[in-house]
């Protein structure tokens, strides 16, 4: 799907895409794909006038984005006191190359996500968002290792983060180059990437004959089909 042809409706006036909009998408079923094949975002906030930056895992459930981390962190305790927060996952697709410099670009797929991230608290309520969580980035795993008890839940807090303003940018394609540059006889066009898993390795304290559970098995083959 070439830019302008990507479909999009209205978003709020801060999530809209304004550096070459046509690239915006605001379709829930795209934004929704992309989270869904991207766990590690980047969480942003500002503490004391000064930006962070956090690396952190987030799955999504329905209009919900959890993200979790030590109950002691203290970007979590601002999370959790109202700060606001933007959460974005990006990943590239293929390097496209033109015959020129200034041409030359990546296929991407993003969403970014504004707003402020409720602490979930209750117990019962803390378990079953962890249990959604790792069931979205790892699906049957929950049901193979042991759950948390009190004293874990304690220790981690799960905070969930609307999608009610987020919008996806999203490039496909290949290059834009110059109608000056078209015959140049250098190689032009899309370099596909895609992911792989290489031979899983044991925790070295792992029981001898211990096979790989069969949620490892199945994301394996998820990533191997594309």
């Amino acid at each position: 799907m070439r830019d302008a042809d990507r479909p999009s409706r209205p978003a709020s006036e801060r999530t809209r895409v304004r550096r070459l909009p046509a690239r915006g998408c605001y379709e829930r079923e795209q934004i929704h794909a992309i989270l869904d094949a991207t766990p590690l975002g980047h969480l942003g906030l500002v503490d004391g006038g000064q930006p962070f930056v956090l690396p952190v895992l987030q799955a999504r459930v329905e209009e919900q984005l959890y993200i979790h981390g030590s109950a002691a962190a203290r970007w979590v305790r601002l999370l959790a006191d109202g700060a606001p927060a933007c959460l974005t996952v990006s990943a590239i697709d293929a390097y496209v190359l033109g015959r020129s410099v200034q041409k030359h670009s990546v296929n991407y797929r993003s969403v970014s996500v504004l707003g402020c991230a409720l602490p979930i608290e209750e117990e019962d309520a803390k378990r079953a968002a962890l249990e959604a969580f790792m069931e979205r980035i790892l699906p049957g795993r929950w049901a193979e290792v042991r759950a948390p008890d009190e004293r874990e839940l304690k220790a981690v807090a799960i905070l969930s983060l609307p999608l009610a303003e987020s919008a996806a940018k999203i490039r496909t394609g290949g290059p834009n180059d110059l109608e000056r540059d078209l015959g140049s006889a250098v190689w032009a066009g899309v370099l596909p990437l895609r992911s792989a898993t290489d031979e899983p390795l044991a925790d070295p304290s792992l029981p001898a004959g211990v096979p790989l559970s069969e949620s490892i098995l199945a994301l394996r083959r998820r990533i191997e089909a594309g």
